[in-house]
């Protein structure tokens, strides 16, 4: 059954159902959209669980009281879901490194107090390149290029080297 399901797709008709075998590339998109569903559906109970079993409130929705941050992670290739993650995780970090450095090291030369400076990875530039309007950072740049139907990846490429090649975190 399972099989069928990955190398067909049934088509419904009034005159009754119609079984269509799939290409390679269809059958192989079926089984990466099963598989990101079953590790949607993984991850939910994971959390579910997770959260039963540091006694997180039940009526509470999606939360785990337990955050990773820190920067973005660098896979061979990244899907537009993970540069997501990564893109919020490094805004959770930027936060947190305002309120805990920037702003207590402001607070402590102005007040003349003795102390070290803490130094510490600010990437704010990096925030900039990709959510900034103008310039266009990345995510305007994408979502310029979603509203024209003759847009590739080649021309959404092409543009982002136009507006960021002298950045010097764009490479």
């Amino acid at each position: 059954a399972l099989d069928k399901a990955l190398r067909t797709r049934t088509l419904r008709t009034r005159d009754g159902d119609i079984l269509k075998a799939l290409t390679p590339a269809e059958a192989t998109h079926s089984r990466d959209a099963l598989a990101k569903a079953l590790y949607a559906r993984l991850f939910d109970w994971l959390v579910d669980k997770v959260n039963s079993a540091i006694g997180q409130d039940a009526a509470a929705q999606s939360f785990i009281g337990v955050l990773d941050i820190y920067g973005f992670e660098s896979f061979k290739q990244n899907s537009f879901e993970q540069f997501c993650i990564n893109l919020a995780n490094e805004k959770l970090q930027q936060h947190f490194n305002q309120h805990v450095f920037k702003v207590e090291q402001e607070e402590y030369t102005r007040e003349a107090i003795d102390w070290s400076y803490i130094e510490f990875i600010d990437n704010q530039d990096v925030l900039d390149l990709i959510e900034l309007r103008q310039p266009p950072g990345v995510l305007s740049l994408l979502d310029e290029a979603c509203q024209f139907p003759g847009a590739t990846h080649a021309s959404f490429a092409a543009a982002l080297h136009k507006a960021h090649a002298a950045h010097a975190r764009y490479a």
